[in-house]
């Protein structure tokens, strides 16, 4: 299975940036880019890549190990940023970084105490990916369009192993579907 660890914003807030996603597409350029759905949103806290099955239920005890020993927070949307030169373009976040930092270094040391190699460690930098190209190009009207957007503020009570199932039909177009593997409750002793 591919598997990930995330943090999945409330249907409200999906809305609020789905909205805003809907005002970046009349954007002079934004048919070349990639947008990412509704169902793709989520902040990846740990990327695991294959696992094999044998190991999912000790990957899944430890995350909710991970996840007891974290208490909620309060998360929101806001603003955006890119990376490879505008090849990701992505909303931020806002309120309790902290523990949400602190919840990513924790879903990615369950990975590695289960046996699961994860990508190589690098600073966590909270996003929601909403577009892709592939090539570099110029993203400076969205990360202005996205300057203003804020949305509520939620409180992060979960931690979900996530399943990552890849297109395979090599239909242009097609998206990765997910689905939750596995939801842990923060903050509960167990």
């Amino acid at each position: 299975m591919r598997l990930f660890a995330a943090v999945l914003p409330p249907e409200d807030v999906v809305d609020a940036l789905a909205a805003e996603v809907g005002r970046l597409k009349g954007l002079p350029g934004a048919e070349g880019l990639r947008w990412t759905g509704r169902a793709g949103w989520h902040f990846t806290l740990a990327f695991y890549g294959e696992v094999d099955d044998a190991r999912v239920p000790e990957l899944a005890e430890r995350l909710g190990r991970a996840a007891r020993r974290t208490p909620p927070f309060g998360l929101a949307l806001r603003g955006g940023g890119q990376f490879g030169h505008g090849r990701a373009l992505w909303t931020g976040a806002a309120g309790e970084l902290r523990p949400l930092a602190l919840l990513a270094a924790r879903a990615e040391a369950a990975g590695r105490k289960a046996g699961v190699s994860t990508e190589e460690h690098r600073r966590y930098v909270p996003h929601l990916t909403v577009a892709r190209s592939r090539e570099a190009c110029d993203v400076r009207a969205y990360l202005a369009a996205l300057d203003g957007f804020t949305s509520r503020t939620w409180t992060v009570d979960e931690l979900v192993l996530v399943r990552s199932n890849l297109p395979a039909s090599g239909v242009p177009g097609e998206r990765p579907r997910y689905e939750a593997v596995a939801r842990e409750p923060l903050g509960r002793a167990g």
